[in-house]
């Protein structure tokens, strides 16, 4: 059956807000379960009787059975059309989300997050396809800037809000509150939800056939991506046979689904798309926003939790102000597309986060509690200026018709991003607290003057407490040492705020190859 005969009213008779409401209730909530979780992991282990290494697989599973389904949600549309596969991911993954708040052991709640993934990475594209043709062309700022409240937003309260469910409840009821919020999106999505006419549905009868080649080679090379991605510093990288053959499998899979989807007349992923330029570039700008913000977003809150003394609940509130912030200005920005051209837009939301990046790379150990909460809200607030303009230039050219293809390669990029830029940040901030750990023991000999009168102060004082010299001077040589370490860790952090901004800088130029709509 056709899209068109199957079509029961317009969408402009429903008010397109009622329908904003219902597909970002949906995808919140999805988007949500991508970072809730991560404080919970502790709690999960203990629970469990699991290691916390283990317990990882809770994320891992999750995103790995998310990024398979990303890139396939257009075929899948297709196949079933957009409403039910949109209505068929929410009931998947509330009743997954209900198992795995009720999960018995660790493998059963691996297994139910799996299912949660899989449902889960349909919504985000759906949503924003839905928006797209919801909304017309001269709101699609507007349109925009209503999902960017529920994918950009979301991952920033979602430690907060994790951590302050597990501290007052039970980690279970991060995944149990996911079902009466699931229940009342089934019915608004049944209500309110119907799919355009332009929107043509085919099926296995009308000629429509599975790339089993092609599904395979995506599984896989998606698949162990991100397991490399997400196990790949915990397994020291390339010194670990496993993640290296996960590496080499994942390479050779994703270029042989290239090249299959290229020549097949039946590809499960589009990637003719991204012969429009703009396309492909805002394509990869969402990667590197995925990579910086997500990244952002785990270093700040381990810099206040190790060195500055802060509890779980104090970091997520440090970043709280500044997703408040970002969910203030999205509309802001939405409604500024209406009058200056999107391009424009991006590169003043790349300098304001750039600027925000740099100022936190300003932080030392004494820097008191207003500091990070100021310099995160500009950062954040660079955000907003670019996740709606992107997303918009990213549709100017693509066929109404190739709107889901369209969707979910864009969401998987910046689910990618997330994933490199979580890795990244964590690689990096061993290495370069080792570095600096090396040059800064190259100054504390005992040939520099300021090195001796501070073991020799320390010393003193640990015999006026009663020390014996010799346990006096060890103690200060220790003291002295994590202090060092202390340094190091935060010139670590200090590398990887400037390294995320200049990542901004260098994203730039791209601004300049995109072609502007015509009016």
């Amino acid at each position: 059956m056709s899209a068109t005969a199957e079509y029961v009213r317009p969408i402009a008779e429903v008010n397109p807000w009622l329908i904003a409401a219902t597909v970002i209730t949906a995808t919140f909530m999805e988007v949500l379960d991508t970072s809730v979780a991560n404080v919970s992991l502790p709690h999960i282990a203990g629970s469990l009787s699991a290691s916390v290494d283990e317990s990882t697989w809770v994320l891992t599973s999750y995103l790995v059975s998310n990024a398979i389904v990303l890139p396939l949600t257009g075929w899948l549309a297709t196949l079933i059309g957009r409403k039910r596969f949109f209505l068929a991911c929410v009931v998947i993954f509330t009743a997954s989300s209900l198992l795995c708040g009720m999960a018995p052991s660790l493998s059963a709640l691996v297994f139910f997050r799996v299912l949660q993934g899989a449902g889960g990475g349909g919504m985000q594209p759906m949503s924003q396809a839905i928006l797209v043709d919801t909304f017309p062309r001269g709101k699609q700022g507007m349109a925009m800037a209503i999902y960017g409240m529920g994918v950009v937003v979301a991952p920033t309260l979602g430690p907060t809000l994790g951590g302050w469910i597990t501290d007052n409840y039970s980690w279970r009821w991060i995944f149990l509150l996911n079902v009466p919020v699931g229940f009342v999106s089934v019915i608004m999505i049944a209500l309110l939800i119907t799919d355009p006419p332009h929107m043509v549905r085919k099926t296995f009868q009308e000629g429509l056939r599975i790339d089993f080649l092609g599904l395979g080679l995506l599984g896989v090379g998606l698949g162990f991506l991100q397991v490399v991605l997400d196990k790949g510093e915990r397994d020291d990288w390339f010194g670990s046979t496993f993640i290296t053959c996960a590496a080499v499998v994942s390479l050779v899979a994703l270029a042989g689904l290239v090249v299959r989807e290229l020549t097949t007349p039946d590809p499960v992923v589009d990637l003719h798309l991204f012969r429009d330029r703009n396309f492909a570039i805002s394509t990869f700008m969402m990667y590197a926003l995925g990579v910086v913000l997500y990244g952002t977003t785990l270093l700040l809150p381990i810099l206040l939790q190790t060195l500055m003394g802060y509890t779980a609940m104090e970091s997520g509130l440090v970043l709280l102000p500044g997703g408040l912030v970002l969910l203030a200005v999205l509309p802001f920005v939405g409604a500024l597309l209406d009058r200056f051209s999107p391009r424009w837009i991006v590169a003043t939301g790349l300098l304001i986060m750039a600027a925000g990046l740099f100022e936190l790379s300003h932080l030392d150990l004494s820097a008191g509690p207003r500091s990070p909460v100021v310099d995160w809200i500009v950062s954040r607030m660079g955000t907003a200026f670019l996740f709606v303009p992107i997303n918009v230039m990213a549709f100017y050219f693509v066929p109404r018709g190739k709107m889901n293809n369209a969707s979910g390669l864009i969401n998987l990029a910046r689910n990618v991003g997330a994933s490199t830029g979580i890795s990244f940040v964590t690689t990096m901030l061993d290495r370069r607290s080792q570095f600096h750990q090396n040059v800064i023991s190259e100054n504390l000999q005992g040939g520099n003057f300021l090195y001796r009168a501070a073991l020799h102060h320390l010393t003193q004082l640990l015999v006026a407490r009663g020390e014996n010299a010799a346990h006096a001077l060890s103690g200060a040589q220790a003291l002295v040492y994590g202090e060092l370490e202390r340094q190091a860790m935060m010139l670590s952090f200090v590398d990887n705020f400037r390294l995320m901004g200049m990542i901004c800088i260098c994203v730039l130029p791209l601004l300049f190859l995109m072609r502007p709509r015509n009016k």
